[in-house]
């Protein structure tokens, strides 16, 4: 069987879903990241709230209090890249057992599909969770960074480079957070891929389903407006 034949066992509409997952991820990051001024994503508020802490640690004596924060921090992301991978073992297990998937996928449509199309609907799932990785291992390097500037922050506020050197640390701070929270975009989208193993129409709810709730979280939620201090 020729890579055209295989490509042939998807349907239009598989394609149309899978599109749609990919699109609708990059589609509500660029969205996160860049919101209308008028309207900020919690994630752009929360950065404004890194850089207010960043000032006030400068003051702050002794900073053991910031020091733990970010050491909490770090252990959030150590604990979802070593999720990650436990996630990726788990479903690289599953592909190498394909007649096993294979049947179980079948008994969920009720048809007969060759074990190829649930190994690349397990590998999209591997990709999604391995960006995460990547994304969560990344956010634990960024949070270190920032933790060294803030210890390089003078205790002399007389000093010239102190405020400098705070908003340094405020901005790799920020930095990881981004990085952190595509992370777990990247795990929210591989669960909603699970899905498509009961089909593309399965694939295309559980896609919208998902946007539906990361866009609440980030723009309709109530802790976003307790951050933003005004009443819905």
């Amino acid at each position: 069987m020729t890579w055209l034949d295989r490509i042939a066992l998807f349907t239009p509409l598989d394609f149309v879903a899978i599109g749609l997952l990919v699109l609708g991820w990059q589609v509500i990051g660029w969205r996160i990241e860049h919101p209308r001024a008028k309207h900020p994503s919690t994630s752009q508020i929360m950065a404004g709230f890194r850089r207010e802490w960043m000032q006030q640690m400068i003051t702050r004596e002794p900073r053991i209090f910031d020091a733990q924060i970010v050491a909490s921090l770090r252990q959030g992301t150590a604990f979802f890249a070593s999720t990650s991978v436990i996630a990726i073992g788990g479903t690289l297990a599953l592909i190498g057992n394909a007649e096993q998937l294979t049947g179980i996928a079948n008994d969920l449509i009720l048809t007969e599909t060759p074990a190829f199309v649930w190994e690349i609907k397990m590998l999209i799932v591997v990709l999604f969770l391995t960006n995460a990785f990547l994304k969560f291992v990344w956010a634990n390097r960024l949070f270190g960074y920032a933790a060294v500037v803030m210890a390089a922050v003078p205790n002399d506020t007389s000093d010239p480079i102190c405020s400098p050197r705070a908003a340094q640390a405020a901005e790799i701070n920020i930095t990881a957070a981004r990085s952190f929270n595509r992370g777990l975009r990247s795990v929210y989208f591989a669960l909603a891929c699970i899905a498509w193993l009961a089909g593309p129409i399965t694939l295309i709810a559980a896609t919208i389903f998902t946007l539906a709730v990361i866009w609440r979280r980030e723009f309709a939620s109530n802790s976003r407006t307790i951050l933003l201090g005004t009443d819905t």
